[in-house]
């Protein structure tokens, strides 16, 4: 279970003070995946790093009764000038697992080859996704967010094979998914909310969420 209460956070932009969430409370029980529709430039980035524990709340508090990922595609985890290798090796013992097997599913996954034994400072962006997605799937979390805008990896096997294997575990997990498209939720979300002018509304459904997020942003 991850769960909000009366969680604040704004941030000052020079000019004025923007409001991400107002004193916001809402729960996600295992086994119900969220989509949250927020229009681009209201904080999802910041919501979906707030869950992971990534950024902190001004005020309210933040539970997390499970094992929750960090969002995919995230980058600031894992340390430039180690290899893949060393990065897979050291992230593994801070979670308290075996680094021989998360170093052998990171290699496997990401498809990397040689690369998996340079400095990730020299890689491009979409060999950091492919890296730090396949960590993210090699440490098998409870319940796994995406964020929409995060950097993604064009290589169409990859995403191929790690789709299937995150498809699979969805199976018994949980997801959490932020986007300005109902689209790209529709796929994946059994409840959905709308973050809008710093509150989260929830509905029990995505067609119901559409129907308030359509008419702020369209009407």
């Amino acid at each position: 279970m991850l769960e909000f209460e009366n969680v604040s956070k704004s941030f000052w932009t020079g000019t004025r003070r923007k409001v991400i969430l107002d004193r916001v409370s809402f729960r996600v029980e295992l086994g119900r995946s969220l989509g949250v529709l927020a229009p681009n430039g209201t904080g999802k980035t910041t919501l979906i790093n707030m869950m992971a524990g990534l950024e902190k709340p001004d005020e309210g508090v933040i539970r997390r009764e499970c094992r929750v990922s960090f969002p995919m595609g995230f980058t600031g985890g894992v340390v430039g000038k180690l290899s893949a290798l060393e990065n897979a090796r050291y992230i593994a013992n801070i979670y308290g697992m075996d680094p021989d097997y998360i170093e052998a599913y990171c290699k496997w996954l990401c498809g990397l080859g040689e690369y998996f034994d340079q400095p990730l400072a020299t890689y491009s962006s979409g060999m950091r996704a492919r890296f730090t997605f396949s960590l993210m799937l090699a440490l098998d979390f409870d319940m796994y967010l995406i964020d929409e805008g995060m950097p993604a990896t064009t290589d169409v096997e990859f995403n191929e094979k790690a789709g299937s294997i995150l498809k699979e575990r969805l199976r018994t997990t949980t997801l959490v998914i932020v986007s300005h498209s109902p689209s790209v939720l529709e796929k994946f979300a059994l409840q959905a909310a709308v973050l809008l002018d710093g509150q989260l509304y929830m509905f029990d459904s995505l067609e119901e969420a559409k129907q308030l997020y359509d008419y702020e942003t369209q009407g």
